[in-house]
């Protein structure tokens, strides 16, 4: 995907939320308003809206001092995701469809987007997920490509997310155990996107190959991967995209057999998706 004017207006608007959540005084708060502000006049409408992020919020990171600009946020909404883990696991437990009922709770998690235009209640999610049809709904296609992978790779998206998504490849691996899963993660701290540092501190190393794909956007820019995880993204039977920013980034992709796992935040993801905001995804492609 690549940007369209709406995409402007939203990214400009990210200098307000960070800084809110560095808590900038109003000098620094101005700078970076008019840092981004001057960046939007030149933003390439050949690129998608990941990677025009991409240079904002380094930018914003230098003018700030902050590597990584929401990490005391990153860490609240990982201690919010694991409250609601011994529910959640219950609930698997007790599951007639343990595929699906998994698959509803990684989409769920997938509210805690930050980037996002409209955002969405955690709780609230989790209360009406389970009875909310997928808008677009390949999930009995998701469940016959799982069937038969050898190779699947998940690429993460949001921090606190993924908290969700540790449990939902808990569940592939008891369902499929002969398949090696791979989890993918951005290369530095982007925006709330899951980096290594998260992903090893939830325990991912020790439940599947963890995977740095080198890209600085809040989405897998192919382009932007180092070698090894464009050879495990060409080499997978099936590749599960978790998130808004992957979409923007893979549609369109070289290759097939990705399933696109995602809540709609905003009307320009809507419109390409053919949905509505506040719709649930599961798209196989």
């Amino acid at each position: 995907m690549k940007i369209a004017e709406e995409c402007v207006g939203c990214i400009i608007n990210q200098s307000i939320k960070v800084a809110d959540a560095i808590d900038a005084d109003e000098s620094l708060k101005e700078e970076l308003s008019s840092t981004v502000e001057k960046m939007s006049q030149e933003f390439s409408f050949e690129l998608s809206p990941p990677e025009v992020a991409s240079d904002v919020y380094e930018k914003m990171a230098e003018i700030a001092n902050k590597e990584d600009l929401y990490d005391e946020i990153k860490q609240l909404s990982t201690e919010k995701a694991r409250s609601f883990i011994p529910i959640l696991t219950t609930r698997l437990q007790k599951s007639s469809n343990k595929l699906l009922t998994a698959t509803k709770i990684a989409v769920a998690g997938n509210v805690i987007d930050l980037a996002a235009a409209v955002e969405f209640d955690l709780q609230e999610e989790l209360e009406k997920i389970f009875h909310t049809e997928f808008a677009h709904n390949n999930f009995q296609e998701l469940m016959q490509e799982l069937q038969k992978a050898e190779k699947v790779v998940i690429l993460g998206d949001n921090v606190g997310e993924h908290i969700f998504d540790h449990l939902f490849i808990e569940v592939l691996k008891e369902l499929y155990p002969k398949v090696l899963f791979s989890y993918m993660v951005r290369g530095n701290p982007i925006i709330n996107d899951v980096t290594l540092k998260e992903a090893h501190e939830a325990g991912f190393d020790t439940l599947c190959e963890l995977v740095d794909s080198g890209v600085n956007t809040p989405g897998f820019a192919y382009n932007r991967a180092n070698a090894y995880a464009r050879k495990l993204f060409d080499e997978a039977d099936l590749v599960i995209s978790k998130g808004m920013g992957n979409y923007e980034c893979l549609s369109p992709s070289h290759r097939k057999n990705i399933c696109f796992l995602l809540k709609v935040k905003c009307e320009v993801v809507a419109h390409s998706l053919g949905q509505s905001v506040g719709d649930i995804i599961c798209k196989l492609v």
